[in-house]
């Protein structure tokens, strides 16, 4: 892999009892590139991604990133866990929001908690990360006075503020009218543009073709096809990328 921090991921399994969410997937991502994730529900896009932060635990392969390496059977202790969450930032399709708290503070609390900056140094970075996503002007105010893609960017504000160097977004704009959901892709936009290392599982084809410089197709647990966005937009080898492309494309 090229220097600095990536994503390896190397023939990792996973199952619920007789049920297959995860079968012998492999995949590589450089640093600073855009990996988007696509493929029919159920595919296992969420679970896979959920298992690059130990949100869950593959029963087999291995992971290795921002210099942690996850295996069955070897112990993640809690400092390593927490370690490797504030390296890889997630963000969820529900926006997860701390109701009683301003945009600020839902912003500048996991600083302090996590990193142990002051509540002058964390709400100054939070105000930062809120004029980067648009919305100072939202920062006293409660999450249920802000519109879904104004949480959606707050959350996102969140996540940068412990400085990852990884971001994971899954189907941040699913839960989004496609209006409000332009104004989070333009934020993700942006991050990329700026070398941030992201996997996106999402059904935004115009998103996936445009920003991402890898995309990926999975079914039934595995990748089924990947490489260039816009070769295998234009020209898919596989059958079932053929018919998943066929119905987002049409909808």
């Amino acid at each position: 892999m090229a220097p600095g921090v990536g994503i390896m991921i190397d023939n990792i399994s996973m199952r619920y009892g007789d049920h297959v969410v995860l079968d012998d997937v492999t995949l590589h991502v450089e640093p600073g590139t855009v990996t988007a994730l696509v493929g029919p529900s159920g595919a296992g896009k969420s679970t896979f991604l959920r298992c690059i932060n130990l949100l869950a635990r593959p029963d087999a392969g291995t992971i290795r990133v921002a210099g942690h390496t996850i295996e069955p059977g070897r112990t993640v202790n809690s400092r390593d866990l927490a370690a490797l969450r504030r390296s890889v930032g997630m963000v969820f399709q529900s926006f997860n929001l701390f109701p009683h708290m301003s945009a600020l503070k839902n912003i500048s609390y996991p600083q302090q908690k996590v990193l142990g900056r002051t509540k002058q140094e964390a709400d100054a970075r939070s105000m930062q990360l809120l004029e980067r996503v648009g919305l100072a002007e939202k920062a006293g105010q409660h999450p249920e006075r802000c519109s879904g893609g104004q949480q959606q960017r707050i959350a996102i504000a969140r996540a940068l503020a412990l400085d990852p160097s990884i971001m994971l977004f899954d189907e941040p704009t699913s839960a989004l009218d496609p209006e409000v959901g332009l104004e989070v892709l333009a934020v993700m936009r942006e991050l990329a543009s700026d070398g941030m290392t992201m996997i996106v599982v999402t059904h935004e084809m115009q998103f996936a073709r445009d920003v991402s410089d890898t995309l990926v197709v999975m079914a039934d647990g595995k990748i089924i096809e990947q490489g260039d966005p816009r070769e295998i937009m234009s020209s898919p080898q596989e059958p079932r990328t053929r018919q998943f492309l066929r119905a987002v494309l049409e909808r």
